[in-house]
Parts: structure tokens; sequence; C-alpha cells
């Protein structure tokens, strides 16, 4: 009886293996990185950042500096960020993954930070003749708030570009909250 289910068993393995070896042949290739992933290849590095934050429409910001590394990872796919400063005088971090989504022809990301509450998704449209990509931004905020950003990223060269984040009132206008200009390290 033992040696029946022995033979069994090596049967079915084998049966298992045959099937297996079949749908490897079928599988679809894997993604490979293209020209949408080189628009996130282009923000590899380290990058310095002069950070404002405006409190009030049309008040003074408040400054400070921060590093940004930006990695290329998941095979060319996607673009891991970190980012270290300082908010309000108190140490600062925030970390996020940025891909291009083909289903939906758009750039998502996860942004989390140490004064987040939960991850903030994004989603952006890039446009190549201005070098902008342009979206936006939903998580909560630090009272707990779920809040909608409109937010813009330029490239003005290689080396330097400038993230800007608003709020948008009710009145549908915009309201500058957050602008980071970034500087890559040499």
């Amino acid at each position: 009886m033992q040696k029946g289910i022995v033979v069994s068993v090596a049967a079915l393995a084998g049966a298992f293996g045959f099937a297996g070896a079949v749908l490897a042949q079928e599988m679809p290739q894997l993604p490979k990185p293209g020209p949408e992933q080189a628009v996130l290849q282009s923000d590899a590095g380290v990058w310095d950042a002069t950070v404002e934050m405006f409190m009030m429409p049309g008040g003074a910001p408040a400054t400070s500096q921060g590093i940004e590394t930006n990695t290329v990872g998941c095979g060319g796919m996607c673009l891991l960020g970190m980012f270290q400063g300082e908010m309000m005088g108190q140490p600062f971090t925030g970390q996020s993954i940025t891909a291009y989504d083909a289903v939906k022809k758009k750039y998502v990301g996860l942004w989390m930070d140490s004064t987040s509450l939960g991850p903030s998704l994004s989603e952006a449209a890039y446009d190549p003749a201005t070098k902008t990509m342009a979206g936006t931004m939903e998580g909560p905020d630090m009272s707990g708030q779920v809040s909608k950003m409109v937010t813009r990223s330029e490239s003005k060269d290689a080396d330097h570009r400038v993230f800007s984040m608003y709020s948008v009132g009710p009145d549908g206008k915009e309201v500058l909250g957050l602008r980071i200009t970034y500087a890559r390290r040499k």
C-alpha cells in the first residue's frame, strides 16, 4: 500500500512539474524600465533641499534645510526616497516610493513621514514639454484630518528642481503651503 502512495505522489509531482514548465513558457515577459521610469531615474542621487513652509497666505515662510537621497529600486521600476531635515525645530524624516502605473498611465506614490498619522498617496502626470509632474496627494495631516493637496514638481535642469504643494480653499483657489528647492550634490 505504501509503495502505491509513493508512486502516486511521484506521478502527481511530475504532473505539477510538467504543468509548471508549460505555464512558465506562457508567462508574459516581465516589465522593463522604459521612458516613464527614466523620468523617475533622473531624480536619483543626493539633493540639498531648502524647505519653505507658508503658515499664512502671503506671509513670510518658515525655512529649514534638508537632504533628500533617492535610489532606483525594483529593477529600475521605481524610485525610493529618504528625506532628512527639520520641521519647527524638531528632527524630520520622510520616506517615499514612486512608480509609473501603466494601467492608470500616471505616476503613483506613497509618502510617510515622522509627523504623519498615516501614509499619503499621490497621483500625477508628467509633461515632458515643461518637465513638470503635476497631480494630487491625499492623506492624514497632523490633526488626523484627511487633506487633499495639489502638487507640482518642476525640473529646472538636470541638477535643480522645485516641488510645491498647495491646499485648495473652499473657493477652489490654490494656496501655497510648501515649497522645496532642490540642488543636486556634485
